[in-house]
C-alpha cells in the first residue's frame, strides 16, 4: 500500500469510523469490570446471526481464529488436503496448515478473481486421494460462485468452508453470504466494512459445526464447566470488543450503502480510461471492501495517484503458491499470476466526498496513461 504524508488533501485508503455511540459502549463495558468474554459477546452472536441469516454464531479473536476454528468444527485435521484459492490474503492458506491440513491451490475466475468452480474440480480430480474441505474466498466484497461451489463440495461429498472476512453483508440471490457453505468466516479487522479492532465471527446452521467451534475457541471446554472435552485455543472475543461490535453491525447497511455509491460513481468516472473497473455479476450483491481495478502499468498509476495525495493498495502483489512459506505446494494458477501483477486497489470507503472521487479520477484520467492489461 502506498500512503503519502498526510495533508487535509490527504484521501486514504481506508477511514475506519468510530464515534461516540462505540465510545459510550466501551466504557459501560469498562465500568462493569466484565471484559472478557460475557453478555455483551452473546448479544453480538445473536445480533450478528440475526443479520447474516444464520442459525448460529461463534466470536473469535480474529478473522484467522474464525477460519482454524471452522476447519477444526467440520473436522479438517492432519493429513487431510483443502482446495483454495491462490489469490487472497494468505490467512486463508494460514489456516488450513494451522489445522494440521495442507492447501492444494485451484485457478481464479479472470473477472472476479474468486475461485473457479471448473478449476476446482479439475484440482479435485489431479489429487491421487482427492480432497477433504473446500475453502473459498469472497474476495474485495464480492461473493464467490457459491452455488457452484457448493454443487462441487456435494458431489465430492465434502464440507464448505466459505472465508468471507472482507464481505460483511454481501448477498448471493438476494440470501446473505452468512448462510452459504457449512461454515463462513468474518473478520473485524479496522479496514473492513464493520470492525471491532481485531476480532471474528463464524455463522453456521449445523448446530454440531456451532458447537464444536465454541468448544475449540474455548480451550475444548463445554461451556457448562471445567470439563475440557477436546484439545483447543483460547480465541475469544472480548466484550470490549464485542461492544464496538454491536454498534458498528448497526451502522453496517449504511455504510455498504456508502460504498456502493462511491463505487458507482467511480464505475462512471472511470468509463473513459482503460482500467479494468470491479464487476458484479447477475445475483451478487458487491460491498466494496476494496474498489480493485486491474491496468497494464500499475506501478505509474500508483505514483501518479501517490503524487497527488491518494493512497492506493496492491491486493495481493504475491500469489499465496509463490510465497516462501507455501512455495513446497505445486500449483498452475496463471489466471492468478496475471491478476496478481495488475490489481489495484482505489479508495472507496464511506468518509469520501464527491470531491474526493472526482480527483481520483481526474488523476487517472489526465495526469497519467493506464495501460490496457
Amino acid at each position: 500500500m502506498t500512503q503519502s504524508r498526510q495533508s487535509p488533501d490527504h484521501i486514504s485508503i481506508a477511514a475506519p469510523d468510530i464515534g461516540t455511540e462505540e465510545t459510550e459502549r466501551v466504557v459501560d463495558v469498562l465500568e462493569s469490570g466484565q471484559l472478557a468474554e460475557g453478555s455483551e459477546v452473546e448479544a453480538f452472536q445473536s445480533e450478528f446471526a440475526d443479520q447474516s441469516g444464520a442459525t448460529h454464531a461463534v466470536a473469535t479473536s480474529n478473522g484467522t481464529t474464525a477460519l482454524h476454528a471452522a476447519l477444526e468444527a467440520v473436522g479438517v485435521g492432519d493429513g487431510d488436503t483443502v482446495v483454495t484459492t491462490p489469490f487472497s490474503f494468505v490467512a486463508s492458506a494460514n489456516a488450513i496448515r494451522l489445522a494440521g491440513a495442507e492447501p492444494t491451490f485451484a485457478d481464479v475466475d479472470p473477472e472476479t478473481y474468486t475461485l473457479d468452480p471448473d478449476e476446482v474440480v479439475e484440482r479435485i480430480r489431479a489429487e491421487a486421494g482427492g480432497v477433504d474441505a473446500i475453502l473459498a474466498v469472497h474476495l474485495y466484497g464480492l461473493p464467490a460462485d457459491v452455488d457452484a461451489l457448493e454443487a462441487v463440495a456435494d458431489d465430492h461429498d465434502v464440507p464448505l468452508v466459505v472465508d468471507a472476512a472482507q464481505a460483511h453483508g454481501a448477498r448471493y440471490d438476494g440470501n446473505p453470504v452468512g448462510t452459504h457453505g457449512d461454515v463462513a468466516c468474518f473478520s473485524f479487522y479496522p479496514t473492513k466494512n464493520m470492525t471491532t479492532g481485531e476480532g471474528g465471527m463464524i455463522t453456521t446452521d449445523d448446530q454440531d459445526i456451532a458447537r464444536n467451534a465454541a468448544r475449540f475457541v474455548n480451550h475444548g471446554r463445554d461451556r457448562a464447566g471445567y470439563e475440557h472435552v477436546d484439545v483447543g485455543h483460547n480465541f475469544r472475543l472480548t466484550d470490549i470488543a464485542a461492544a464496538i461490535g454491536r454498534t458498528q453491525l448497526e451502522k453496517l447497511p449504511e455504510y455498504n450503502e456508502a460504498r456502493r455509491r462511491n463505487a458507482a460513481m467511480l464505475d462512471e468516472l472511470l468509463a473513459d480510461t482503460n482500467l479494468v473497473t470491479p464487476t458484479e455479476p447477475n445475483g451478487r450483491r458487491h460491498v466494496y471492501h476494496q474498489y480493485t481495478v486491474r491496468c497494464g502499468n500499475r506501478d505509474e498509476v500508483s505514483s501518479a495517484l501517490e503524487a497527488n495525495a491518494i493512497d492506493t493498495g496492491v491486493y495481493y502483489p504475491i500469489p499465496i503458491h509463490e510465497q516462501p512459506a507455501f512455495d513446497h505446494v505445486d500449483c498452475d494458477a496463471p489466471v492468478a499470476e496475471t491478476v496478481a501483477d495488475q490489481v489495484l486497489s482505489l479508495p472507496v470507503h464511506p468518509g469520501l466526498s464527491d470531491r474526493d472521487l472526482e480527483r481520483v479520477s481526474r488523476v487517472l484520467s489526465e495526469e497519467v496513461t493506464v495501460a490496457h492489461v
